[in-house]
């Protein structure tokens, strides 16, 4: 990770089809595209590979949060169930649906605890969104029982983890609606893109429909096509998409260096007194972005994290102070600052984001390191980064 390391021929010889024909737009001139559709070759692919039975492109993860929850009806008033430790998209779509934000304690596997999850439903619960954080899953079986039981809508934020899985199935597949970001950053990526994917036609159909401006894309003249209802512009275009098509041939490749160096590096550590490592639900479906580790407190993983960046072990992440991906430092969220102020002071008993008790929540990510996890390493490399990781750990 990320898969713009692996760059070459493949991405040039698709965006260069695009280039050739002129259509950067992903709908209609048919004849001027010269069989080359890229959108719609890329979610086939997907939906394929992950064994869903809809798949839309769109221009980011957040692009298809917003989608997922449009689709799937939620909105004004409703309360969604989300994790504490994602990026900050996952919080902004919510309240970008006029819903609002219920946030649920995470445990050892750095994602919701379903527990916690249970304790947070209200009358007023309509949807839960699972992260699966730094490529690796949630408790997802838990948490989909649950919301059955319950008759919950269940959205997975799958943006950091395509290719993983939970017991042979593809994470974003046990939700109604799973989404994945293809930013520049991701495992694999488009530049900017983002997909849905669902079992629902009628979901799929939505989701299709909203990300167009409504438009039901059942006619070949787009100004007579029928509109399912109001929606946005969250297209992506046809160049990004073929970037993104290159990248998703070689999805498993990707996954299989990952998951040979982060076993590599964890194997190496396993002997530190100081460590314990992430807990994963299923190690076999880790999508392996990531190494992720526990020091036994908060002053020992930031003397760690300090002196693995002294030493040029890069690419450690030490969340607990991070302003996108923990809650302790959203200050725009919890001061409800800008446009977010609109959707929840409507509410009489809007939540007091400034004071949020996280307790267990803290308290794991006080002593969370995350490495990430480099497709471009060498052999030597790798061996080197092992010896000096070792040295802050010995």
């Amino acid at each position: 990770m990320p898969g713009f390391e692996w760059f070459g021929s493949e991405e040039r010889k698709e965006v260069q089809d695009v280039l050739d024909t002129g259509v950067l737009f992903r709908y209609g001139f048919d004849a001027a595209r010269k069989g080359h559709w890229k959108a719609k070759t890329f979610e086939t692919t997907l939906a394929a590979r992950l064994g869903a039975g809809h798949c839309h492109l769109c221009s980011s993860g957040t692009a298809a949060l917003n989608i997922a929850l449009a689709a799937c009806g939620v909105g004004a008033g409703d309360e969604v169930i989300l994790p504490p430790f994602t990026f900050v998209a996952t919080m902004e779509a919510v309240i970008t649906a006029g819903a609002v934000p219920v946030f649920a304690e995470i445990d050892e596997t750095l994602c919701l605890d379903p527990a916690s999850v249970e304790a947070a439903i209200t009358e007023r619960t309509r949807a839960v969104i699972p992260v699966h954080m730094c490529g690796a899953m949630s408790r997802i079986d838990e948490i989909r029982a649950m919301c059955d039981r319950k008759g919950l809508v269940l959205i997975e934020d799958a943006c950091q983890a395509v290719g993983g899985t939970f017991r042979g199935k593809a994470l974003g597949t046990f939700g109604h609606m799973g989404c994945f970001s293809f930013d520049s950053v991701k495992t694999i990526t488009c530049g900017e893109g983002g997909a849905v994917i669902t079992d629902d036609p009628d979901l799929y159909r939505r989701a299709d429909a909203y990300a167009d401006h409504g438009h039901d894309h059942m006619g070949d003249d787009r100004g007579l096509e029928a509109h399912l209802f109001l929606g946005g512009n969250f297209r992506i275009s046809e160049l990004n998409a073929a970037v993104g098509l290159a990248q998703l041939r070689k999805l498993d490749d990707i996954l299989v260096r990952q998951r040979t160096y982060k076993d590599a590096i964890k194997k190496a550590m396993a002997d530190s007194l100081d460590v314990d490592f992430r807990e994963v639900p299923d190690e076999a479906g880790d999508s392996a972005t990531f190494l992720s580790f526990f020091l036994p407190d908060e002053a020992r993983a930031r003397q760690v994290a300090r002196e693995l960046a002294d030493i040029g072990v890069d690419g450690c992440f030490y969340w607990y102070d991070n302003n996108w991906h923990y809650i302790r430092q959203w200050e725009h969220l919890k001061s409800l600052k800008g446009a977010a102020r609109l959707p929840l002071q409507l509410l009489k008993d809007c939540p007091d984001y400034s004071r949020i008790s996280l307790p267990r929540s803290d308290d794991i990510m006080g002593r969370t390191i995350s490495m990430l996890i480099k497709l471009s390493w060498t052999e030597a490399e790798l061996n080197r980064r092992i010896e000096k990781i070792l040295s802050v750990l010995k």
